[in-house]
């Protein structure tokens, strides 16, 4: 089994590396209010940053999509 299909290490990710720093507030939230207050000031290493701690929770939606997708199918 692939990595990026296992749901327990990908859960672990999101809850890791996608919401640390755990205070004042998860990093991820943070970046996410600032993008969508207009994203003023942001810096193309910021972008990163959304993207890096954002990751694991696309491989958590796209785990949750082919699983739906999976049981409808059958």
């Amino acid at each position: 089994m692939s990595i990026i299909n296992n749901w327990k290490i990908v859960i672990l990710l999101c809850l890791t590396l996608g919401m640390a720093p755990f205070f004042p507030e998860p990093h991820l939230w943070g970046k996410l209010k600032w993008v969508f207050g207009g994203g003023v000031g942001m810096k193309p290493m910021d972008w990163f940053d959304l993207v890096l701690h954002g990751f694991p929770f696309m491989l958590l939606s796209r785990l949750i999509i082919l699983k739906l997708k999976h049981l409808l199918n059958t």
